[in-house]
Protein backbone atom coordinates (compact mmCIF):
# COMPACT_ATOMS: atom_id res chain seq x y z
CA UNK A 1 0.00 0.00 0.00
CA UNK A 2 1.37 3.50 -0.88
CA UNK A 3 2.23 5.93 1.88
CA UNK A 4 0.40 9.37 1.44
CA UNK A 5 2.06 12.07 0.42
CA UNK A 6 2.78 14.47 3.06
CA UNK A 7 0.77 17.74 3.89
CA UNK A 8 1.54 20.90 2.77
CA UNK A 9 2.12 23.32 5.27
CA UNK A 10 -0.51 26.31 5.99
CA UNK A 11 2.10 28.59 5.28
CA UNK A 12 2.89 28.18 1.81
CA UNK A 13 -0.83 27.95 0.66
CA UNK A 14 -2.06 31.29 1.98
CA UNK A 15 -0.11 34.36 0.60
CA UNK A 16 1.34 36.63 2.97
CA UNK A 17 -0.61 39.05 4.54
CA UNK A 18 -0.01 42.60 3.91
CA UNK A 19 1.57 45.44 5.95
CA UNK A 20 -0.81 46.91 8.00
CA UNK A 21 -0.77 51.16 7.40
CA UNK A 22 -1.77 53.27 10.01
CA UNK A 23 -5.31 54.69 9.55
CA UNK A 24 -3.74 58.12 9.86
CA UNK A 25 -1.56 57.88 6.60
CA UNK A 26 -5.13 57.16 4.76
CA UNK A 27 -6.79 60.07 5.86
CA UNK A 28 -3.95 62.30 5.03
CA UNK A 29 -4.36 60.58 0.83
CA UNK A 30 -8.38 61.68 1.76
CA UNK A 31 -7.71 65.21 2.27
CA UNK A 32 -4.93 65.43 0.10
CA UNK A 33 -7.37 64.57 -2.78
CA UNK A 34 -10.57 66.78 -1.49
CA UNK A 35 -7.85 69.63 -1.47
CA UNK A 36 -6.56 68.72 -4.79
CA UNK A 37 -10.38 68.38 -6.07
CA UNK A 38 -10.92 71.61 -4.63
CA UNK A 39 -8.00 73.55 -6.45
CA UNK A 40 -9.00 72.20 -9.72
CA UNK A 41 -12.64 72.94 -9.38
CA UNK A 42 -11.49 76.56 -8.23
CA UNK A 43 -8.92 76.76 -11.33
CA UNK A 44 -11.53 78.72 -13.42
CA UNK A 45 -12.04 81.37 -10.89
CA UNK A 46 -8.75 82.71 -11.10
CA UNK A 47 -9.12 83.66 -14.72
CA UNK A 48 -5.77 82.78 -15.74
CA UNK A 49 -4.66 83.51 -12.34
CA UNK A 50 -5.36 86.95 -13.05
CA UNK A 51 -7.61 87.41 -9.67
CA UNK A 52 -5.67 87.39 -6.56
CA UNK A 53 -7.60 85.80 -4.21
CA UNK A 54 -8.90 82.98 -5.84
CA UNK A 55 -5.45 82.36 -7.44
CA UNK A 56 -4.10 82.53 -3.99
CA UNK A 57 -6.39 79.93 -3.00
CA UNK A 58 -6.07 77.52 -5.39
CA UNK A 59 -2.13 77.47 -5.07
CA UNK A 60 -3.10 76.69 -1.32
CA UNK A 61 -4.90 74.18 -1.84
CA UNK A 62 -2.49 72.08 -4.32
CA UNK A 63 0.52 73.18 -1.92
CA UNK A 64 -1.45 71.13 1.30
CA UNK A 65 -2.58 68.42 -1.43
CA UNK A 66 1.13 67.94 -2.16
CA UNK A 67 2.58 68.15 1.70
CA UNK A 68 -0.34 65.69 2.30
CA UNK A 69 0.67 63.59 -0.51
CA UNK A 70 4.67 63.94 0.64
CA UNK A 71 3.61 62.29 4.32
CA UNK A 72 1.63 59.66 2.98
CA UNK A 73 4.44 57.86 1.20
CA UNK A 74 6.34 57.36 4.32
CA UNK A 75 3.56 54.27 5.00
CA UNK A 76 1.89 53.94 1.60
CA UNK A 77 3.78 52.89 -1.73
CA UNK A 78 4.19 55.87 -4.10
CA UNK A 79 2.04 54.41 -6.84
CA UNK A 80 -0.93 53.16 -4.76
CA UNK A 81 -0.77 57.27 -3.36
CA UNK A 82 -0.74 57.74 -7.04
CA UNK A 83 -2.93 55.86 -8.21
CA UNK A 84 -5.51 56.53 -5.89
CA UNK A 85 -5.13 60.04 -5.74
CA UNK A 86 -5.27 60.43 -9.19
CA UNK A 87 -7.94 57.82 -9.94
CA UNK A 88 -10.54 59.47 -7.46
CA UNK A 89 -9.47 62.68 -8.20
CA UNK A 90 -10.40 62.21 -11.58
CA UNK A 91 -13.87 61.19 -10.48
CA UNK A 92 -14.63 63.50 -8.31
CA UNK A 93 -13.55 66.36 -10.51
CA UNK A 94 -16.07 65.24 -12.71
CA UNK A 95 -18.57 64.95 -10.41
CA UNK A 96 -17.66 68.41 -9.28
CA UNK A 97 -17.75 69.72 -12.53
CA UNK A 98 -21.42 68.35 -13.25
CA UNK A 99 -22.80 69.28 -9.93
CA UNK A 100 -21.79 72.42 -9.82
CA UNK A 101 -20.17 73.89 -12.81
CA UNK A 102 -22.90 72.56 -15.08
CA UNK A 103 -20.74 70.55 -17.43
CA UNK A 104 -22.27 67.53 -19.08
CA UNK A 105 -21.65 64.06 -19.18
CA UNK A 106 -22.00 61.60 -21.64
CA UNK A 107 -21.65 57.91 -21.51
CA UNK A 108 -18.18 57.48 -22.60
CA UNK A 109 -17.00 60.13 -20.03
CA UNK A 110 -19.67 57.58 -17.05
CA UNK A 111 -17.59 54.39 -18.39
CA UNK A 112 -14.29 55.94 -18.71
CA UNK A 113 -14.77 57.15 -15.16
CA UNK A 114 -16.08 53.63 -13.91
CA UNK A 115 -12.59 52.05 -15.00
CA UNK A 116 -10.98 54.38 -13.55
CA UNK A 117 -12.48 53.78 -10.31
CA UNK A 118 -12.60 49.66 -10.57
CA UNK A 119 -9.07 50.41 -11.34
CA UNK A 120 -8.14 51.93 -8.25
CA UNK A 121 -11.02 49.18 -6.23
CA UNK A 122 -8.73 46.27 -7.51
CA UNK A 123 -5.50 47.72 -6.84
CA UNK A 124 -6.80 48.36 -3.35
CA UNK A 125 -8.81 45.62 -2.66
CA UNK A 126 -6.01 42.89 -4.64
CA UNK A 127 -2.71 44.31 -4.99
CA UNK A 128 0.00 43.43 -1.63
CA UNK A 129 1.48 46.54 -2.54
CA UNK A 130 0.45 48.89 -0.43
CA UNK A 131 3.45 49.31 2.51
CA UNK A 132 6.19 52.00 1.42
Amino acid sequence: MPTPAPARAMATDSPAPRPRVPPVYWLLLAVAIVSEVAATSLLKSTEGFTRLWPSVIVISLYELSFILLTMTVRKIAVSVVYATWGGIGVALVTVVAWVWLGQALDAAALVGIGLIVAGVVVMQGFSRTTHA
